[in-house]
């Protein structure tokens, strides 16, 4: 097959994987170019992720990564679901409502990889779900997957930006998509204005300040200044997401139900949260990404919710 038809075969096996796009972006073409990433680390806007300073020359640099790199597939997989849930409870990020995201993605990526092996023995890859170094939203929108917007986030005209990113890194050459070279965003500023610890500028995050860095990332005490504007959010924070005008008319229901609200967490309010054990934590949190934060960061910021 010639790269043309193996591209075209990654793309329609990723759409029956449930992958709602697939993009192809050339390394040597986009390499270690905009990034703005040591401004970013210079000014203090990681906080204390240095996880991501440790790894910033792989990060502005792919081929320090993976040196064999010859393409870069970028795949989006939507998560978003709806539920009714109890006026009087605590708020959890729409991506941590079902199962590991982690391990459902990488399992259909590898599922892609071993289509490949199969008429390519020596192929050298690297499967990535959100802890490679990689600039991942660069490189989606290199792919042509969509804009990065004001909240800093990715999104697609067709469903708004509630989806997760992931990558397969490959030492062959594919059939490259054009880059995305269009931002959507206008003149809106809903999600800066809408936030409430006032985290973001315009395509800027200061983790230090946002909700979902504070609840999840963020070990040891919150400062008041914070603390007191966490607006009964325990885990993660969706306000930019929930704000913004191209997720309000194109957001659509995963049909994966593994990211649909778990019973146990639907079933929960304020009194019972606040009377969460940690058995209970692990029980409602069973193969879930909101293990990051621990069951000390989580009655951390339930706590903080009551004051």
């Amino acid at each position: 097959m010639n790269k043309q038809e193996i591209t075209e075969n990654i793309k329609k096996l990723a759409s029956t994987l449930g992958f709602e796009f697939t993009g192809v972006s050339n390394p040597l073409l986009f390499n270690n170019k905009n990034t703005n990433l040591d401004k970013w680390i210079n000014d203090g806007n990681h906080a204390s992720m240095q996880w991501i300073n440790t790894r910033k020359e792989e990060r502005k640099d792919i081929f320090k990564y993976f040196p064999e790199i010859k393409s870069v597939i970028s795949l989006g997989y939507n998560y978003f679901s709806k539920a009714d849930i109890k006026n009087d409870t605590y708020k959890i990020s729409n991506y941590a409502w079902g199962d590991d995201y982690h391990i459902i993605i990488k399992d259909k990526l590898n599922i892609i990889v071993d289509s490949l092996k199969k008429n390519n023995k020596s192929l050298k890859y690297r499967v990535c779900v959100d802890t490679s170094p990689l600039m991942e939203k660069l490189w989606a929108k290199r792919a042509g997957l969509g804009w990065i917007g004001k909240h800093t986030n990715l999104i697609n005209p067709k469903i708004g930006s509630w989806f997760f990113l992931c990558e397969i890194l490959l030492d062959i050459e594919l059939e490259y998509d054009n880059e995305f070279a269009e931002d959507l965003c206008g003149t809106c500023t809903k999600c800066i204005d809408d936030c409430p610890t006032q985290a973001l500028e315009e395509y800027i995050l200061d983790s230090n300040k946002c909700i979902s860095y504070l609840t999840i990332e963020h070990r040891g005490e919150i400062s008041e200044e914070y603390s007191n504007q966490l607006s009964d959010w325990i885990y993660g924070c969706d306000i930019c997401q929930d704000v913004c005008p191209w997720n309000i008319k194109f957001e659509k229901t995963t049909s994966d139900k593994k990211f649909h609200i778990r019973p146990e967490i639907k079933s929960m309010d304020k009194k019972k949260w606040n009377n969460l054990s940690e058995s209970d934590y692990k029980n409602i949190f069973k193969k879930s990404a909101a293990k990051r934060t621990k069951y000390k960061g989580f009655v951390r910021n339930i706590k903080l919710n009551n004051k």
